[in-house]
């Protein structure tokens, strides 16, 4: 199974722009390259920001683009969107106790998607009932490997504007959900705009990069009272992931979208060199 991740999308960025705001550009690029490319997705997951301003308009300019797509979309709130909105374009989208929040088992794995969104707050939340929804359904997955998807990272990454505090009480709920769920293989989130690896709790954590412009790689403090003219938004290509469950384990692949050549097709001189890589995996 493949799953697809395409997250920070910002529809709406730009809202007078004529004739096409960029983010929409960037995410139809996107879009024909996971069409295009040779591993068709079994599901694509939206994991948050998917509008820069939650309206009306910028989420149905965004089903019109997913509504053709050959495979089940799921979409996921990010801070920058509205549940009212969201739910209102993409009616299918499973939710509970008025939280966008699932677990759906497909081909041996749970995926879990999780709401960490409180409206007018930048930064994540995950308060005691959502933890305990959490728990709960963990709990009767002990035995299904298990990925869960989440818009803001439970991390401190060093991009220290974008950042939380390490023991926020939402981070701390968090952990305290996911304690001895010792099925849980990763965590993908999404909102720093920049592709992170760390973990979370001894548990692998990955941050999938932005459709919308990238996160400046900067790791120096930065002050609120004195602006330094540093890069903050770069116009760094656009990128996706392509989540692969063979049953056993999660691999995680990430993929620019820019224009690039073909220095090497499998044709018949190169059929010596895979016949060799074989033989070497048969015999170890």
């Amino acid at each position: 199974m493949i799953i697809a991740q395409l997250t920070d999308i910002h529809i709406g960025f730009e809202p007078e722009a004529r004739p096409e705001e960029l983010n929409r550009q960037r995410f139809r690029a996107t879009l024909d390259r996971l069409l295009k490319q040779p591993n068709t997705p079994d599901m694509l997951i939206c994991s948050g920001d998917i509008t820069d301003r939650g309206d009306a308009e910028s989420f149905a300019r965004t089903a019109e683009l997913l509504a053709d797509l050959p495979f089940p979309v799921h979409m996921m709130m990010g801070n920058h969107d509205s549940r009212e909105e969201l739910l209102a374009a993409f009616p299918d989208t499973l939710t509970e106790d008025g939280f966008v929040h699932s677990a759906v088992e497909q081909d041996g794995l749970l995926v879990v998607q999780l709401d960490t969104v409180e409206p007018g707050r930048h930064g994540g939340a995950f308060c005691a009932a959502r933890r305990d929804w959490l728990r709960a359904t963990l709990e009767a997955h002990r035995a299904t490997p298990t990925v869960i998807f989440m818009h803001h990272p439970p991390v401190v990454s060093g991009i220290d504007w974008m950042d939380p505090r390490a023991d926020e009480p939402w981070i701390l709920n968090l952990a305290a959900a996911l304690e001895g769920m010792e099925q849980v293989q990763a965590i993908h989130c999404g909102h720093l705009h920049r592709q992170i690896v760390t973990d979370f709790r001894g548990i692998p954590l990955s941050v999938t990069p932005s459709i919308a412009p990238l996160v400046s790689m900067d790791l120096r403090a930065i002050s609120a009272d004195k602006p330094d003219s540093r890069p903050l938004i770069t116009s760094e290509p656009p990128r996706y992931a392509l989540h692969h469950w063979d049953g056993t384990r999660l691999v995680s692949h990430y993929e620019t979208v820019s224009d690039w050549e073909v220095i090497a097709f499998y044709g018949p001189h190169l059929q010596p060199m895979i016949r060799e890589m074989e033989r070497e995996k048969r015999e170890g």
